[in-house]
Protein backbone atom coordinates (compact mmCIF):
# COMPACT_ATOMS: atom_id res chain seq x y z
CA UNK A 1 0.00 0.00 0.00
CA UNK A 2 1.77 3.05 -0.75
CA UNK A 3 0.53 6.74 0.52
CA UNK A 4 -0.36 9.56 -1.67
CA UNK A 5 1.63 12.91 -1.00
CA UNK A 6 -1.38 15.41 0.35
CA UNK A 7 -2.73 17.26 -2.64
CA UNK A 8 -1.91 21.02 -2.69
CA UNK A 9 -3.68 23.74 -3.32
CA UNK A 10 -2.90 25.74 -6.96
CA UNK A 11 -1.77 28.72 -6.25
CA UNK A 12 -3.16 31.21 -8.61
CA UNK A 13 -0.56 33.86 -10.28
CA UNK A 14 -2.07 36.74 -11.64
CA UNK A 15 -0.46 38.69 -14.34
CA UNK A 16 1.73 41.39 -14.20
CA UNK A 17 0.33 44.57 -14.05
CA UNK A 18 -0.03 44.83 -17.89
CA UNK A 19 2.43 47.72 -18.72
CA UNK A 20 3.04 48.72 -22.41
CA UNK A 21 5.71 51.39 -21.47
CA UNK A 22 8.92 48.56 -22.38
CA UNK A 23 7.65 47.18 -25.69
CA UNK A 24 9.11 47.84 -28.54
CA UNK A 25 7.32 49.80 -31.60
CA UNK A 26 6.36 46.75 -33.14
CA UNK A 27 5.00 45.17 -30.23
CA UNK A 28 2.60 48.19 -29.35
CA UNK A 29 1.63 48.12 -33.23
CA UNK A 30 0.62 44.37 -33.01
CA UNK A 31 -1.22 45.22 -29.52
CA UNK A 32 -3.09 48.10 -31.15
CA UNK A 33 -4.31 45.35 -33.59
CA UNK A 34 -5.19 43.48 -31.15
CA UNK A 35 -7.45 46.29 -29.16
CA UNK A 36 -9.44 46.92 -32.90
CA UNK A 37 -13.07 46.49 -32.07
CA UNK A 38 -14.88 43.72 -33.67
CA UNK A 39 -11.58 43.01 -36.17
CA UNK A 40 -8.43 42.58 -33.57
CA UNK A 41 -10.86 39.69 -32.00
CA UNK A 42 -9.19 37.23 -34.61
CA UNK A 43 -5.76 38.12 -34.31
CA UNK A 44 -6.06 37.66 -30.90
CA UNK A 45 -7.44 34.19 -30.67
CA UNK A 46 -4.79 33.47 -33.11
CA UNK A 47 -1.96 34.94 -30.65
CA UNK A 48 -3.95 32.69 -27.90
CA UNK A 49 -3.42 29.63 -29.79
CA UNK A 50 -0.28 30.00 -31.00
CA UNK A 51 0.80 31.19 -27.45
CA UNK A 52 4.18 32.85 -29.35
CA UNK A 53 3.76 36.38 -27.46
CA UNK A 54 4.96 37.29 -24.52
CA UNK A 55 2.69 37.28 -20.95
CA UNK A 56 1.70 41.00 -20.93
CA UNK A 57 0.72 40.74 -24.79
CA UNK A 58 -1.38 37.26 -23.80
CA UNK A 59 -2.75 39.28 -21.33
CA UNK A 60 -4.28 42.03 -23.51
CA UNK A 61 -5.36 39.27 -26.30
CA UNK A 62 -7.45 37.71 -23.46
CA UNK A 63 -8.94 40.99 -22.60
CA UNK A 64 -9.88 41.67 -26.12
CA UNK A 65 -11.42 38.62 -26.73
CA UNK A 66 -13.28 38.66 -23.36
CA UNK A 67 -14.62 42.71 -23.88
CA UNK A 68 -15.90 40.50 -27.81
CA UNK A 69 -17.54 37.91 -26.24
CA UNK A 70 -19.22 40.09 -23.38
CA UNK A 71 -19.99 42.38 -26.38
CA UNK A 72 -21.46 39.47 -28.83
CA UNK A 73 -23.42 37.97 -26.20
CA UNK A 74 -24.76 40.67 -24.39
CA UNK A 75 -25.79 41.93 -28.54
CA UNK A 76 -27.31 38.73 -29.88
CA UNK A 77 -29.47 38.47 -26.53
CA UNK A 78 -30.95 41.91 -26.79
CA UNK A 79 -31.52 41.33 -30.59
CA UNK A 80 -33.57 38.07 -29.94
CA UNK A 81 -35.37 39.96 -27.32
CA UNK A 82 -36.19 42.68 -29.47
CA UNK A 83 -37.21 40.25 -32.15
CA UNK A 84 -39.22 38.40 -30.15
CA UNK A 85 -41.52 41.04 -28.43
CA UNK A 86 -42.72 42.57 -31.79
CA UNK A 87 -43.28 46.03 -32.47
CA UNK A 88 -44.05 47.29 -29.17
CA UNK A 89 -42.19 49.67 -26.94
CA UNK A 90 -40.26 46.87 -25.43
CA UNK A 91 -38.67 46.23 -28.35
CA UNK A 92 -37.59 49.46 -29.11
CA UNK A 93 -36.18 49.77 -25.40
CA UNK A 94 -34.24 46.78 -26.29
CA UNK A 95 -33.00 47.96 -29.79
CA UNK A 96 -31.71 51.20 -27.95
CA UNK A 97 -29.84 48.71 -25.16
CA UNK A 98 -28.63 47.07 -28.17
CA UNK A 99 -26.77 50.29 -29.30
CA UNK A 100 -25.93 51.31 -25.90
CA UNK A 101 -24.14 48.02 -25.09
CA UNK A 102 -21.81 48.35 -28.75
CA UNK A 103 -21.23 51.81 -28.31
CA UNK A 104 -19.42 50.75 -24.86
CA UNK A 105 -17.37 48.21 -26.37
CA UNK A 106 -16.42 50.55 -29.13
CA UNK A 107 -15.68 53.13 -26.70
CA UNK A 108 -13.69 50.46 -24.03
CA UNK A 109 -11.42 49.37 -26.77
CA UNK A 110 -10.70 53.19 -28.06
CA UNK A 111 -10.00 53.69 -24.56
CA UNK A 112 -7.83 50.64 -23.95
CA UNK A 113 -6.35 52.08 -27.17
CA UNK A 114 -5.34 55.30 -25.90
CA UNK A 115 -3.70 53.99 -22.93
CA UNK A 116 -1.71 52.71 -25.22
CA UNK A 117 -0.90 54.97 -26.79
CA UNK A 118 -0.05 57.09 -23.80
CA UNK A 119 1.76 54.10 -22.65
CA UNK A 120 -0.33 53.57 -19.58
CA UNK A 121 -1.32 50.51 -18.03
CA UNK A 122 -4.15 48.51 -19.55
CA UNK A 123 -6.90 47.59 -16.59
CA UNK A 124 -10.35 47.64 -17.32
CA UNK A 125 -12.25 47.26 -13.54
CA UNK A 126 -13.96 43.94 -13.88
CA UNK A 127 -13.10 42.58 -17.11
CA UNK A 128 -9.38 42.60 -16.65
CA UNK A 129 -9.83 39.88 -13.30
CA UNK A 130 -12.01 37.96 -15.21
CA UNK A 131 -9.47 37.86 -18.24
CA UNK A 132 -6.85 37.12 -16.02
CA UNK A 133 -8.88 34.34 -14.43
CA UNK A 134 -9.81 32.43 -17.97
CA UNK A 135 -6.51 30.83 -19.01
Amino acid sequence: MTLLPPMQEPVYDPLPEIHPGNLDPLDRLETFLYLTPVIGVLPSIWAIYRRQRDRKQLAVCRLSVMLAFVWLSVYLSLNVGADLSGASNVGLRLLFLNSMATSSYFIASLWLMMLLWQKKSLRLPGFSVLADKIR
